[in-house]
């Protein structure tokens, strides 16, 4: 179903070609963005019951998840409020559904006729005046929703805007002073994470640098510029230090229903390596992550592939066709290798994720 607004449509469109552009990083402020498009989508829809204005929703998200399907919280945000609108539907309707007995003529005519005849009336014309006093009541109620509605999105978006200081608020219970944490890449969830376990412990934190990206010196300056002592080492080092590891923790981009995950190239050799040691592994990440899918997207097991030039460039010999060289960004990593979800919403097994995701976003589909 297309919108039929369109300044409704105007923005699900410009959202759409930002993301098939990639002119936005980032999962929480694809999200952020992705609930302030379905807020103007809801505020300029027309629609006279809430199954039509959930298709409008499922359209302009099948629109935008389309527009850059290795993206999934755009589609997790979609199914979130969709959600949300269902269950204010649903509490508001049970009050709807039972209203108090009110006068109207309809019920008197009702009233005035014989027990038999209330039972198996014969009057069509009175049964069609009920219809349309139903259909129009159903109509207004449709319309009052939307207050709720909108109050709900509200909800979602400061959920977003607060998720990081949520993951972080529990730190303390799973950092302890003088261990050696181990991470690898940027992720401002981790991030707030170490920070807030910094104001109660005093600990160490090895960064892999994350070649070929190197985003891990973005991470090491941070956590220096905080007063966390630091120390930045080469990805070929990890599986050396690993036995003087007391914890390992990792961000992600998309946690799946089966409890693995994708995260930053280099995760999976991180997690097996802490495996092998028996380190504990915890993976930070706000809960619009969980995404109701099972499928590894390739036969690598990333998600998304970066320049290959990066790796090795073709100025550095001529190899023709002989040779195939693979820049993943993203690692996927089993549920096998993980302890625990830290979110924000507390902390989780990998047991549990499947749960979570049916709490969050019941059975719904775009």
């Amino acid at each position: 179903m297309a919108l039929t607004d369109p300044s409704g449509q105007s923005s699900v469109d410009q959202f759409a070609s930002i993301l098939r552009r990639r002119q936005l990083v980032g999962a929480r402020l694809t999200a952020l963005q992705t609930v302030h498009v379905l807020r103007q989508v809801v505020a300029t829809a027309q629609f006279s019951s809430i199954e039509e204005l959930i298709d409008l929703l499922k359209a302009a998200g099948r629109q935008l998840q389309d527009a850059q399907p290795k993206e999934r919280t755009v589609g997790n945000v979609v199914l979130k409020i969709i959600h949300l609108i269902r269950e204010e539907h649903g509490a508001v309707s049970s009050g709807f559904n039972n209203p108090k007995p009110t006068f109207s003529l309809a019920n008197f005519v009702l009233l005035g006729q014989p027990r038999q005849q209330r039972n198996a009336p014969k009057n069509t014309e009175l049964k069609d005046m009920q219809e349309s006093l139903l259909s129009e009541a159903a109509d207004n109620f449709a319309k009052a929703m939307q207050p709720v509605i909108m109050e709900a999105i509200q909800d979602a978006q400061y959920e977003l805007e607060s998720v990081y200081e949520n993951v972080a608020k529990n730190a303390k219970d799973h950092i302890h002073s003088d261990e050696i944490v181990l991470t690898i890449g940027a992720s401002r969830s981790v991030e707030a994470f170490l920070k807030a376990a910094a104001h109660h412990r005093k600990f160490t934190v090895i960064v892999a640098e994350t070649a070929p990206s190197y985003s891990g010196h973005a991470t090491a300056r941070a956590l220096s510029s905080a007063g966390i002592s630091t120390f930045l080492v080469p990805d070929s080092s990890i599986y050396a230090i690993m036995s003087r590891v007391n914890k390992v923790i990792l961000g992600a981009h998309a946690i799946l229903a089966n409890g693995g995950f994708f995260a930053t190239s280099g995760s999976s050799l991180v997690a097996t390596a802490a495996r092998a040691q028996s380190t504990p592994v915890v993976v930070c990440a706000g809960q619009f992550k969980f995404t109701p899918k099972w499928t590894v997207y390739h036969n690598h097991g990333a998600l998304d592939f970066g320049d290959p030039s990066h790796v090795l460039g073709f100025h550095e010999g001529n190899f023709g066709d002989n040779v195939d060289v693979i820049n993943p960004t993203f690692d996927y990593v089993g549920p096998e290798l993980v302890d625990v979800f830290v979110t924000n919403d507390g902390d989780h097994p990998p047991s549990s994720v499947y749960r979570l995701i049916k709490e969050t976003y019941g059975d719904g589909e775009l």
